[in-house]
């Protein structure tokens, strides 16, 4: 099978999607199929595919940039030929803006089924493009486009059941799918890093041999709600614990905290790494003895099964909607506010070597099944019905939803193959002893304004009027 990837930036870059990508990509590969990842590269003056099976796409110049990401325009004839050199047989998305837009186009260009992969809680992350006062219609906006985006998927998966409530709430009716992210296990087993290591790292950082190290990783935005955790820390934990807080990776909003941990008087507590590249980041899990965080904005945060991977169990501040994530007693524990955690991290610093090495284990099961070849199989079931699915939507029943946007003045352009393949299912898989309703608008509810009525006739109705077709020959719907 061959796979095209649609990712907004890739390695140099490091984030959580890009380790997706990253990984998917390498499970795929290792399975036998052909991957290409479509990203922008603000490096780059024309487009190329590197040895790596990259496409690289010019950014655009001038054009303000969100994170430091650079932007490519979302069409290209030198992009699409090259796609269309390569002949996917299935487009996946993982960005919702201007190289995702991209795949959505390339997507009904090539004619073959497209993923969408939502990896992001878009409303955590408004106040970086809107005012606070703007934020609640600029939420609005953005979830009416995201709606649009998935609109147009023919399969939607995400990392987590949060996902699958936010894409319910914004008014998608298409079922998602949900995957779990993958780590790279091997890198950050325990024993990948040497005790010697361990110690020369520990001792750079100030770290004595007989703290008890609580680790943080991740992008340092103010959705990570590191202020959080900072302010927790000054609440319950004191100096006399022999616990210290190592805070690994950089951002937008390191310099706050950073002042915020001086103001509160831990600087002898609190230790700030900086940016460190993925391909370094195992020693830092490796001095660790858990995970913490306060973040409610993560999906399924990688950084936190990388250090779930390496045996540390994860104090994570209760999220509802990622309950299933972190059970207490055999991944890590919960905590709802600053008591609770100083007590579960004294609780894990006083554990028997025994008791440690018992909880550890069951931690590492957690994620047995978390590797990029266990992502890539699932994914590719996924693409396999996505496929399926293009291949049973026949030309008739195309040629009768034109048909019916023609005849109702309803815009072709709005008519996305979700709303035809429910349009097809409808018609062709509906059961004979179905009971017909009285009316149309007593019918299943489709993606958009309209709705259908089964057999013997056809009704459609639009939010501006109704429009009956009432004589279709047999072979219209063969």
């Amino acid at each position: 099978m061959k796979i095209a990837m649609f990712v907004e930036v890739y390695e140099p870059f490091i984030n959580g999607v890009v380790t997706h990508v990253k990984l998917l990509s390498q499970g795929l590969r290792d399975l036998g199929h052909e991957v290409l990842i479509v990203t922008a590269d603000a490096d780059c003056a024309h487009h190329y595919i590197d040895e790596n099976g990259v496409l690289h796409c010019p950014a655009a110049k001038g054009v303000k940039r969100l994170y430091g990401y650079p932007i490519a325009s979302p069409i290209s004839r030198h992009r699409r030929s090259l796609i269309k050199e390569f002949n996917p047989d299935v487009i996946h998305i993982h960005t919702e803006f201007s190289i995702g837009q991209s795949g959505i186009m390339m997507a009904r260009y090539l004619n073959v089924p497209m993923v969408y992969t939502m990896h992001t809680m878009y409303d955590e992350y408004v106040y970086y493009i809107a005012p606070k006062t703007l934020s609640r219609p600029a939420t609005k906006l953005a979830r009416q486009y995201f709606l649009h985006v998935a609109g147009n998927a023919d399969a939607i998966t995400g990392p987590s059941r949060k996902v699958e409530q936010y894409l319910k709430e914004i008014g998608v009716k298409t079922p998602v799918k949900v995957i779990n992210n993958a780590a790279e296990l091997s890198s950050f087993a325990p024993g990948s890093v040497g005790e010697d290591e361990k110690a020369a790292l520990k001792a750079r950082l100030g770290i004595k041999p007989d703290e008890t190290v609580a680790v943080f990783v991740g992008r340092l935005g103010r959705e990570k709600s590191v202020d959080v955790l900072l302010g927790f820390w000054h609440e319950a934990v004191s100096p006399a614990d022999g616990l210290r807080l190592v805070i690994v990776g950089d951002g937008p909003v390191r310099p706050e905290l950073e002042a915020q941990a001086a103001d509160l008087g831990l600087e002898g507590q609190v230790i700030f790494t900086g940016r460190v590249e993925h391909d370094n980041m195992p020693p830092y899990i490796a001095i660790g003895d858990v995970y913490v965080t306060a973040s409610l904005s993560d999906t399924n945060s990688i950084s936190m099964l990388e250090g779930m991977a390496g045996g540390l169990p994860v104090l994570q501040l209760t999220d509802p909607m990622n309950a299933d994530q972190v059970i207490d007693g055999v991944n890590g524990y919960s905590f709802d506010d600053a008591e609770q955690m100083a007590a579960r991290l004294r609780q894990i610093r006083d554990m028997t070597p025994d008791e440690r090495r018992a909880l550890s284990e069951s931690v590492i099961r957690s994620v047995r099944s978390s590797g990029a070849d266990d992502l890539a199989k699932k994914l590719l079931a996924v693409y396999t019905e996505a496929m399926a699915r293009e291949s049973a939507l026949s030309d008739a029943v195309r040629v009768l939803a034109m048909e019916f946007c023609r005849m109702n003045g309803f815009s072709v352009e709005k008519l996305t193959k979700q709303k035809i393949y429910k349009l097809y299912d409808r018609l062709v898989f509906a059961p004979e002893d179905e009971p017909e309703p009285e009316t149309a608008d007593a019918a299943e509810p489709l993606p958009g304004d309209f709705y259908i009525k089964t057999r013997p006739s056809l009704v459609y109705s639009l939010n501006r009027g109704k429009f009956e077709f009432t004589e279709f020959s047999n072979e219209l719907l063969k």
